[in-house]
């Protein structure tokens, strides 16, 4: 049965405590940024040490440590700059040290240089709520970075690079290799090509080194705006076994032009994608992802009220009962 995760930081806050007693005990975690990334092997945040610490943080808290979502970093290694086999030799300590731990999945993506991209963090949503969204229009005209025209084939062929080097080493630790799509899913900005923005392209990200650690965050805000049909989708990759992680989030509009909504809102028929993944038998787990800023939260940290996530969680949970019936417990 699917598993629900909620995105956690490394040290407690109140939200740990929110989410348990949702009925959540699965984390997504994120690797601990406090010491820098200068400091000794040991202090790296994806040594062995770092990763041990941030496990047994959740660990005493009676939360299990899921899914790492985040990385090292690999800007030299998407754009083939000086410096890229230094980065690679970080990922695969990151992997090897998840393999040592016990943590099974690593998320990553192959956006260069901007991560995930919006125009506007405060658009007045249901009820006065602030949800976050993206138009084109507004970065269109913006010029190139000064990394110049980056093109797809460009980072088709670092991609190849990279899981040449990568792949080995996640099968030898037992890590799945969960790739997010770019966020929009549209190439491209500010001269940069985006690779991971279609059904098709995954595939070929499937296919480029078949593994059965090589696979896919399957982010449904990303995959609705690249498919009318995400069910259809979840099936075609979980019949290949390539789904390792589910952000479930939903929008309303094109790549070029959407917001994101609430989980009930949105353009995605999320009952019938929970009815895929019982159908496909995915046993991964799947965290709620953006949501908007609610009356009574802060708008410090767009996309990620708590208010927000702990409704998302409610309405998950509601899902799941309705697909796998009354024992759809944690």
């Amino acid at each position: 049965m699917i598993k629900i995760a909620e995105i956690l930081p490394g040290t407690h806050t109140p939200l740990w405590n929110l989410v348990k007693q949702c009925g959540i005990t699965y984390v997504v975690g994120m690797m601990d940024l406090t010491k820098g990334l200068d400091g000794g092997v040991e202090d790296k945040p994806w040594s062995y040490t770092s990763l041990l610490r941030l496990k047994n943080s959740y660990a005493g808290a009676g939360l299990e440590l899921a899914v790492l979502e985040s990385r090292p970093p690999m800007e030299q290694i998407k754009l083939a700059l000086p410096g890229r086999d230094a980065q690679l030799e970080a990922v695969c300590d990151l992997i090897r040290n998840m393999g040592k731990v016990g943590i099974p999945v690593w998320c990553y993506e192959w956006m260069p240089i901007f991560n995930w991209m919006r125009t506007s963090l405060d658009t007045p949503a249901r009820g006065g709520a602030l949800a976050t969204a993206f138009d084109y229009a507004a970065v269109a005209a913006e010029p190139p970075t000064e990394y110049g025209t980056v093109t797809e084939d460009q980072l088709w062929a670092n991609l190849e690079y990279f899981l040449q080097r990568v792949v080995p080493v996640a099968e030898a630790a037992g890590v799945k290799l969960a790739m997010h799509p770019d966020d929009p899913p549209l190439s491209g900005i500010r001269g940069l090509g985006r690779i991971m923005r279609s059904v098709e392209n995954f595939q070929r990200l499937i296919d480029l080194a078949p593994s059965p650690n090589n696979g896919v965050t399957l982010c449904q805000g990303n995959f609705t705006l690249m498919t009318p049909d995400v069910p259809s989708v979840i099936r075609s990759f979980g019949r290949q076994y390539k789904i390792f992680f589910v952000h479930l989030r939903d929008v309303r509009g094109v790549p070029s032009k959407f917001v994101e909504t609430f989980h009930d809102e949105g353009q995605t028929d999320m009952l019938a994608c929970m009815r895929a993944y019982a159908e496909i038998g995915f046993e991964g787990v799947l965290r709620p992802d953006h949501v908007p800023t609610m009356e009574g939260d802060s708008n410090a940290d767009p996309a990620y009220s708590s208010i927000g996530r702990l409704f998302a969680i409610g309405y998950i949970k509601g899902l799941r009962e309705a697909v796998y019936g009354k024992a759809a417990v944690e």
